[in-house]
């Protein structure tokens, strides 16, 4: 059979109900359209938060000290912890799994000052896996913080971005020199922009980072605060925590079960809430895309009734002349797909068409920047399968189950 005899009817079918058609496809456009946009941006918000959590680190703990609330080994509650960089050797040498721990100094209300321009970022003391750890990572042309400035405590600075603009404007900062409390600082890097959607103390922006023991001698400060630190194994997380606690417990004499004696920030807990969160996002955005795609699937299946109503006679003459039922069932639910095929390839186009016009608008630091991943179009397209398939169902098995009799005295 030519293709003009399996079509023919059907094309001409089409032609009589030229309205009837159009809506069914642009129905089918417009529920493609819908499905792909949506989880388009979907996708697109879900990469951008995740790369703003991510701003503070990757598979970050942090430690604060915190305060006893229960009494333990005949001491009392209320006891303020303060850690040392003797618990943070403790903690690399006693909780198995860590990959790296490194302590955090901060100060408030030192002037920095370049020229006429001033300001008083955080100043933070760091040793030199900080950098990796906190995602505070150089602009070309200059470096972190390394192992050889730290044992000779020099004087250098790594300038977080805006504060880098407050004293330097346009110009390069690299090899210039800032006063720090009245002291002579040499810059050795600037940090690059990042999205940052969560901090403690301050945006890594607005910081300026010298030498843990640079900070120590100039400052005389002996308490760390906080303590930083990253598994090996993500999914030793929690029994490296709780053997945090256990450790510091020891020292500082508190129930390890005593929450509340240490502050303890796990960032890998944002990152499961994150995908739950957007697990969840985005199987919403794809109900509400596909309850379009039902409404026009319903127009299709409409548009096949009226197909095996106005062919009762032909569908007849073929079943007289020996057409089999799956032979007429085959060929209805086909027919189904090609409209279905057709309102999706422009739905498909459509959408690629809005989801680029939507990334050149500047909300990529708010919303991300909407994308038609495999998964979305992948996903899109056995949704469309499954509803030209039970679109053309019903009609299909009404179609081939006329009687033939019945069809040749029809009309």
């Amino acid at each position: 059979m030519s293709l003009s005899d399996l079509f023919g009817p059907f094309l001409h079918t089409l032609r009589t109900q030229r309205l009837r058609t159009a809506l069914t496809v642009l129905g089918i456009t417009w529920g493609t359209a819908a499905v792909v946009v949506l989880l388009a941006f979907g996708v697109g918000l879900a990469a951008q938060m995740k790369k703003n959590a991510k701003g503070i680190g990757d598979g970050l703990v942090i430690v604060f000290p915190g305060t006893t609330t229960r009494a333990f080994a005949g001491f009392p509650e209320g006891r303020k912890i303060q850690f040392t960089e003797d618990d943070v050797a403790a903690l690399r040498r006693d909780v198995p799994g860590m990959e790296i721990v490194t302590p955090e100094y901060q100060r408030w209300g030192v002037p920095v000052r370049h020229g006429t321009n001033a300001g008083q970022p955080l100043l933070t003391g760091v040793e030199p896996g900080y950098g990796d750890l906190r995602n505070v990572l150089p602009e070309p042309g200059g470096r972190f913080i390394d192992a050889p400035d730290v044992a000779a405590k020099r004087r250098v600075a790594v300038l977080g971005d805006e504060l880098k603009t407050l004293l330097f404007g346009d110009g390069n900062a690299v090899g210039q020199e800032v006063m720090v409390a009245g002291m002579p600082f040499q810059v050795i890097g600037v940090m690059q922009h990042k999205q940052q959607n969560s901090s403690y103390g301050e945006r890594d922006q607005n910081r300026l980072f010298i030498p843990a023991s640079t900070f120590h001698s100039l400052w005389g400060d002996v308490h760390v605060r906080p303590i930083l630190y990253r598994v090996k194994d993500a999914r030793q997380v929690d029994a490296a925590k709780a053997a945090v606690y256990q450790v510091l417990g020891t020292r500082f004499r508190f129930d390890p079960a005593d929450k509340d004696a240490l502050g303890v920030w796990d960032t890998n807990e944002q990152t499961k809430l994150f995908y739950y969160m957007f697990l969840g996002f985005n199987i919403f955005l794809g109900v509400v895309g596909s309850f379009t795609l039902i409404v026009g699937g319903i127009g299709v299946a409409n548009i096949m009734y009226v197909v095996v109503r106005e062919r009762t006679r032909e569908i007849g003459v073929r079943r007289a002349l020996g057409a089999r039922r799956k032979t007429i069932l085959t060929q209805i639910l086909l027919e189904t797909f090609v409209i279905v095929a057709v309102g999706a390839a422009l739905g498909v186009g459509l959408s690629s068409l809005l989801v680029w016009l939507a990334s050149l608008a500047p909300i990529q630091e708010q919303v991300g920047t909407p994308t038609i991943s495999p998964v979305v179009m992948g996903t899109t397209l056995a949704l469309l399968a499954l509803i030209a398939f039970l679109a053309g169902l019903f009609p299909a098995r009404r179609a081939a189950n006329l009687d033939p009799v019945e069809c040749l005295r029809y009309g």
